[in-house]
Protein backbone atom coordinates (compact mmCIF):
# COMPACT_ATOMS: atom_id res chain seq x y z
CA UNK A 1 0.00 0.00 0.00
CA UNK A 2 1.28 3.48 -1.12
CA UNK A 3 2.27 5.90 1.81
CA UNK A 4 0.44 9.06 1.92
CA UNK A 5 3.97 10.90 3.12
CA UNK A 6 7.81 9.81 2.61
CA UNK A 7 10.03 11.31 5.77
CA UNK A 8 13.84 11.37 4.05
CA UNK A 9 16.55 11.96 6.44
CA UNK A 10 19.95 12.64 5.34
CA UNK A 11 22.47 11.49 8.17
CA UNK A 12 26.08 11.60 8.67
CA UNK A 13 27.67 10.03 11.52
CA UNK A 14 24.26 10.90 13.85
CA UNK A 15 24.42 7.75 16.24
CA UNK A 16 23.23 9.73 19.33
CA UNK A 17 20.24 11.33 17.31
CA UNK A 18 18.69 8.13 15.70
CA UNK A 19 16.76 6.70 18.44
CA UNK A 20 15.21 10.10 19.71
CA UNK A 21 14.51 10.84 16.38
CA UNK A 22 12.73 7.71 15.51
CA UNK A 23 11.10 7.98 19.02
CA UNK A 24 9.17 11.78 18.34
CA UNK A 25 8.62 10.64 14.44
CA UNK A 26 6.19 8.51 15.97
CA UNK A 27 4.41 10.63 18.57
CA UNK A 28 4.40 13.58 16.01
CA UNK A 29 3.11 11.58 12.88
CA UNK A 30 0.50 9.09 14.78
CA UNK A 31 -2.26 10.21 12.32
CA UNK A 32 -0.38 9.83 9.14
CA UNK A 33 0.22 6.93 7.29
CA UNK A 34 4.06 7.52 6.37
CA UNK A 35 7.16 6.24 5.67
CA UNK A 36 11.18 7.18 6.92
CA UNK A 37 13.80 6.59 4.73
CA UNK A 38 17.18 7.29 6.42
CA UNK A 39 20.04 7.78 3.92
CA UNK A 40 23.34 6.90 5.69
CA UNK A 41 26.05 9.55 3.71
CA UNK A 42 28.93 7.34 4.50
CA UNK A 43 29.00 7.70 8.30
CA UNK A 44 32.23 6.44 10.18
CA UNK A 45 30.58 6.13 13.54
CA UNK A 46 27.50 4.02 14.89
CA UNK A 47 24.65 5.46 13.10
CA UNK A 48 23.77 2.46 10.57
CA UNK A 49 23.57 0.45 13.68
CA UNK A 50 21.59 2.65 15.49
CA UNK A 51 19.27 2.72 12.44
CA UNK A 52 18.97 -0.95 12.51
CA UNK A 53 18.47 -1.34 15.52
CA UNK A 54 15.71 1.01 15.60
CA UNK A 55 14.27 -0.37 12.18
CA UNK A 56 10.70 -1.12 12.01
CA UNK A 57 7.70 -2.18 8.96
CA UNK A 58 8.16 2.07 8.21
CA UNK A 59 11.93 2.68 7.98
CA UNK A 60 14.25 1.65 4.91
CA UNK A 61 17.77 3.00 5.39
CA UNK A 62 19.88 3.26 2.26
CA UNK A 63 23.58 3.00 2.96
CA UNK A 64 25.66 5.06 0.14
CA UNK A 65 29.43 3.91 -0.76
CA UNK A 66 31.06 6.48 1.00
CA UNK A 67 30.45 10.24 1.70
CA UNK A 68 28.93 11.98 -1.70
CA UNK A 69 27.29 15.34 -0.01
CA UNK A 70 24.12 16.33 1.08
CA UNK A 71 22.36 17.17 -2.34
CA UNK A 72 23.15 13.95 -3.76
CA UNK A 73 21.92 11.99 -0.52
CA UNK A 74 18.70 13.61 -0.44
CA UNK A 75 18.56 12.31 -4.27
CA UNK A 76 18.86 8.66 -3.77
CA UNK A 77 16.53 8.95 -0.68
CA UNK A 78 13.59 10.88 -3.15
CA UNK A 79 14.58 8.10 -5.67
CA UNK A 80 13.50 5.16 -3.29
CA UNK A 81 10.38 7.19 -1.95
CA UNK A 82 7.23 5.48 -2.84
CA UNK A 83 4.67 8.42 -1.08
CA UNK A 84 2.36 10.84 -2.64
CA UNK A 85 4.20 13.67 -0.59
CA UNK A 86 7.73 14.02 0.49
CA UNK A 87 8.90 15.53 3.41
CA UNK A 88 12.61 16.70 3.77
CA UNK A 89 14.13 16.52 7.74
CA UNK A 90 17.18 16.47 8.74
CA UNK A 91 18.84 13.93 11.26
CA UNK A 92 20.37 16.29 14.27
CA UNK A 93 17.30 16.98 16.04
CA UNK A 94 17.26 21.09 15.30
CA UNK A 95 14.35 20.79 13.09
CA UNK A 96 10.86 19.59 14.66
CA UNK A 97 8.66 16.67 13.62
CA UNK A 98 5.85 18.30 15.19
CA UNK A 99 5.72 20.58 12.31
CA UNK A 100 5.32 18.69 9.46
CA UNK A 101 1.28 17.63 10.19
CA UNK A 102 0.50 21.15 9.80
CA UNK A 103 2.57 21.50 6.56
CA UNK A 104 1.18 18.43 5.17
CA UNK A 105 -1.98 20.00 5.62
CA UNK A 106 -1.47 23.88 4.32
CA UNK A 107 -0.20 21.99 1.37
CA UNK A 108 -2.96 19.29 0.87
CA UNK A 109 -5.55 21.91 2.19
CA UNK A 110 -4.25 25.14 -0.42
CA UNK A 111 -2.71 23.21 -3.26
CA UNK A 112 0.69 24.02 -2.76
CA UNK A 113 3.11 22.34 -4.93
CA UNK A 114 6.09 23.02 -1.91
CA UNK A 115 5.64 23.97 1.80
CA UNK A 116 9.16 25.26 3.14
CA UNK A 117 10.15 26.17 6.67
CA UNK A 118 11.36 29.14 7.95
CA UNK A 119 13.60 29.13 11.22
CA UNK A 120 12.12 31.92 13.11
CA UNK A 121 14.17 31.48 16.19
CA UNK A 122 17.07 29.96 14.86
CA UNK A 123 19.30 28.47 17.34
CA UNK A 124 22.64 28.28 15.90
CA UNK A 125 25.95 30.74 16.52
CA UNK A 126 25.40 34.10 15.74
CA UNK A 127 28.98 34.85 13.68
CA UNK A 128 29.72 31.48 12.35
CA UNK A 129 26.13 30.11 11.30
CA UNK A 130 23.66 33.13 11.33
CA UNK A 131 25.05 36.11 9.37
CA UNK A 132 26.80 33.68 6.73
CA UNK A 133 23.15 32.47 6.20
CA UNK A 134 21.80 35.63 6.13
CA UNK A 135 24.39 36.92 3.74
CA UNK A 136 23.71 34.04 1.35
CA UNK A 137 20.00 34.44 1.66
CA UNK A 138 20.14 37.53 0.71
CA UNK A 139 21.95 37.65 -2.24
CA UNK A 140 19.86 34.19 -3.28
CA UNK A 141 16.51 35.96 -3.11
CA UNK A 142 18.88 38.87 -4.81
CA UNK A 143 19.83 37.04 -7.92
CA UNK A 144 16.90 34.68 -8.46
CA UNK A 145 14.41 36.54 -7.64
CA UNK A 146 12.69 33.85 -5.44
CA UNK A 147 11.98 35.22 -2.17
CA UNK A 148 12.12 33.04 0.12
CA UNK A 149 13.34 33.98 4.03
CA UNK A 150 15.34 30.75 4.89
CA UNK A 151 16.96 28.91 2.19
CA UNK A 152 19.17 26.59 4.72
CA UNK A 153 16.28 25.35 6.35
CA UNK A 154 15.81 21.34 5.54
CA UNK A 155 12.65 21.00 6.42
CA UNK A 156 10.13 21.14 3.47
CA UNK A 157 6.89 18.85 2.40
CA UNK A 158 6.54 18.56 -1.57
CA UNK A 159 3.93 16.94 -4.17
CA UNK A 160 6.16 13.85 -5.00
CA UNK A 161 5.96 15.07 -8.66
CA UNK A 162 8.20 18.33 -7.86
CA UNK A 163 10.79 16.29 -5.74
CA UNK A 164 11.13 13.72 -8.46
CA UNK A 165 12.24 16.31 -10.74
CA UNK A 166 14.53 18.64 -8.50
CA UNK A 167 17.40 17.78 -10.39
CA UNK A 168 20.13 17.95 -7.03
CA UNK A 169 23.83 17.52 -8.11
CA UNK A 170 26.70 19.05 -6.26
CA UNK A 171 25.45 21.17 -3.00
CA UNK A 172 22.60 22.45 -4.49
CA UNK A 173 20.17 21.23 -2.01
CA UNK A 174 19.93 25.34 -0.76
CA UNK A 175 18.76 25.69 -3.77
CA UNK A 176 15.79 23.46 -3.81
CA UNK A 177 13.42 26.33 -3.78
CA UNK A 178 14.96 28.15 -6.95
CA UNK A 179 14.68 24.27 -8.50
CA UNK A 180 11.06 23.80 -7.74
CA UNK A 181 10.34 27.28 -9.28
CA UNK A 182 12.13 26.50 -12.28
CA UNK A 183 9.11 23.87 -12.52
CA UNK A 184 6.93 26.46 -12.41
CA UNK A 185 5.76 25.38 -8.58
CA UNK A 186 3.84 27.07 -6.09
CA UNK A 187 5.73 27.72 -3.54
CA UNK A 188 4.64 28.86 0.27
CA UNK A 189 7.16 29.12 3.81
CA UNK A 190 6.06 28.92 7.02
CA UNK A 191 7.25 29.24 10.75
CA UNK A 192 9.01 26.46 12.11
CA UNK A 193 10.34 25.45 15.65
CA UNK A 194 14.33 25.20 15.56
CA UNK A 195 16.38 23.56 18.36
CA UNK A 196 19.81 23.65 19.39
CA UNK A 197 22.36 20.42 18.54
CA UNK A 198 22.15 18.27 21.61
CA UNK A 199 24.40 15.63 20.09
CA UNK A 200 27.12 15.06 18.04
CA UNK A 201 28.67 18.07 15.93
CA UNK A 202 27.46 20.22 13.15
CA UNK A 203 29.07 19.21 9.70
CA UNK A 204 28.88 22.80 8.07
CA UNK A 205 30.92 25.98 8.47
CA UNK A 206 32.15 29.12 7.19
CA UNK A 207 33.27 27.61 4.07
CA UNK A 208 29.99 26.68 2.79
CA UNK A 209 29.25 30.37 2.35
CA UNK A 210 31.66 30.39 -0.31
CA UNK A 211 30.17 27.08 -1.84
CA UNK A 212 26.62 28.17 -2.11
CA UNK A 213 27.95 31.98 -3.52
CA UNK A 214 30.08 29.96 -5.80
CA UNK A 215 26.75 27.79 -6.59
CA UNK A 216 24.23 31.07 -6.82
CA UNK A 217 25.73 31.67 -10.56
CA UNK A 218 24.74 28.26 -11.64
CA UNK A 219 21.28 28.79 -10.33
CA UNK A 220 21.27 32.38 -11.88
CA UNK A 221 22.11 31.00 -15.20
CA UNK A 222 19.25 28.20 -14.72
CA UNK A 223 17.04 30.58 -13.48
CA UNK A 224 17.54 32.77 -16.32
CA UNK A 225 18.99 31.31 -19.25
CA UNK A 226 18.69 27.94 -19.50
CA UNK A 227 15.95 27.82 -22.34
CA UNK A 228 17.56 30.84 -23.84
CA UNK A 229 21.14 30.81 -23.30
CA UNK A 230 22.08 33.19 -26.37
CA UNK A 231 20.31 36.41 -24.42
CA UNK A 232 22.95 35.50 -22.10
CA UNK A 233 25.92 34.56 -23.79
CA UNK A 234 25.30 37.10 -27.24
CA UNK A 235 24.33 39.66 -25.34
CA UNK A 236 27.64 40.39 -23.71
CA UNK A 237 29.53 39.13 -26.68
CA UNK A 238 27.99 42.25 -28.82
CA UNK A 239 28.46 44.84 -26.22
CA UNK A 240 32.36 43.41 -25.77
CA UNK A 241 32.29 43.20 -29.77
CA UNK A 242 31.21 47.16 -29.99
CA UNK A 243 33.23 48.54 -27.68
CA UNK A 244 36.42 47.13 -29.24
CA UNK A 245 35.14 47.77 -32.69
CA UNK A 246 34.89 51.48 -31.38
CA UNK A 247 38.17 51.82 -29.44
CA UNK A 248 39.49 50.29 -32.83
CA UNK A 249 37.89 52.49 -35.68
CA UNK A 250 39.04 55.37 -33.12
CA UNK A 251 42.63 54.16 -33.08
CA UNK A 252 42.25 53.73 -36.85
CA UNK A 253 41.67 57.42 -37.33
CA UNK A 254 44.47 58.31 -34.80
CA UNK A 255 46.80 56.35 -37.55
CA UNK A 256 45.25 58.10 -40.28
CA UNK A 257 46.25 61.55 -38.63
CA UNK A 258 49.57 60.16 -38.19
CA UNK A 259 49.91 59.09 -34.61
CA UNK A 260 51.75 55.96 -33.44
CA UNK A 261 49.10 53.50 -32.18
CA UNK A 262 51.75 50.95 -31.89
CA UNK A 263 52.30 49.48 -28.13
CA UNK A 264 49.50 51.70 -26.97
CA UNK A 265 47.34 49.67 -23.83
CA UNK A 266 44.21 50.81 -25.71
CA UNK A 267 45.01 48.84 -28.71
CA UNK A 268 45.81 45.59 -27.05
CA UNK A 269 42.21 46.37 -25.18
CA UNK A 270 40.36 47.05 -28.46
CA UNK A 271 41.43 43.43 -29.90
CA UNK A 272 40.48 41.75 -26.56
CA UNK A 273 37.36 43.10 -26.43
CA UNK A 274 36.59 42.20 -30.48
CA UNK A 275 38.22 38.58 -30.00
CA UNK A 276 36.46 38.25 -26.67
CA UNK A 277 32.61 39.51 -27.93
CA UNK A 278 33.64 36.77 -30.66
CA UNK A 279 33.95 34.03 -28.56
CA UNK A 280 30.89 34.96 -26.62
CA UNK A 281 29.16 35.18 -29.19
CA UNK A 282 29.90 31.60 -30.27
CA UNK A 283 29.50 30.07 -27.28
CA UNK A 284 26.33 31.21 -27.05
CA UNK A 285 25.56 29.50 -30.36
CA UNK A 286 27.23 26.35 -28.98
CA UNK A 287 24.65 26.82 -25.86
CA UNK A 288 21.73 27.31 -28.02
CA UNK A 289 22.66 24.34 -30.25
CA UNK A 290 23.22 21.90 -26.57
CA UNK A 291 19.76 23.45 -25.69
CA UNK A 292 17.75 22.26 -28.53
CA UNK A 293 19.84 19.14 -28.30
CA UNK A 294 18.84 18.15 -24.71
CA UNK A 295 15.21 18.92 -25.37
CA UNK A 296 14.33 17.65 -28.52
CA UNK A 297 16.63 14.60 -28.43
CA UNK A 298 15.59 13.30 -24.87
CA UNK A 299 11.80 14.35 -26.12
CA UNK A 300 11.78 16.69 -22.83
CA UNK A 301 9.45 19.27 -23.37
CA UNK A 302 10.04 22.79 -22.32
CA UNK A 303 7.21 23.27 -20.59
CA UNK A 304 4.96 21.61 -17.29
CA UNK A 305 1.36 21.54 -17.16
CA UNK A 306 -0.34 21.67 -13.75
CA UNK A 307 -3.58 21.01 -14.72
CA UNK A 308 -6.32 20.66 -17.27
CA UNK A 309 -10.09 21.56 -16.84
CA UNK A 310 -12.33 20.93 -19.38
CA UNK A 311 -15.78 23.04 -19.20
CA UNK A 312 -17.13 21.53 -15.66
CA UNK A 313 -15.44 18.21 -15.98
CA UNK A 314 -12.84 17.87 -13.22
CA UNK A 315 -9.34 18.95 -13.54
CA UNK A 316 -6.75 16.42 -15.07
CA UNK A 317 -4.12 16.67 -12.31
CA UNK A 318 -0.38 16.09 -14.27
CA UNK A 319 2.43 14.10 -12.31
Amino acid sequence: MIPELSIIITVLNEQENISHLVRKLKHDLSGIDYEVIFVDDGSTDGTQRAIRKIADERITMIELRKNYGQSTAMTAGIHHATGRYVALLDGDLQNDSSDIPFMLYKLKSEDWDVVAGNRKNRQDGFILRKIPSRVANYFIRKFTGVHIKDYGCTLKVFKKEIADDLGLYGEMHRFIPVLAKLQGASIVQVDVKHHPRQFGQSKYGLGRTFKVMSDLITMVFFRKYIQKPMHLFGTLGFIMFSIGLITNIYLLALKMTGHDIWGKPLLILGLLLLLGGIQLITLGFLAEISIRIYFEAGNKKTYQIRRIVHGQEKSLEYH
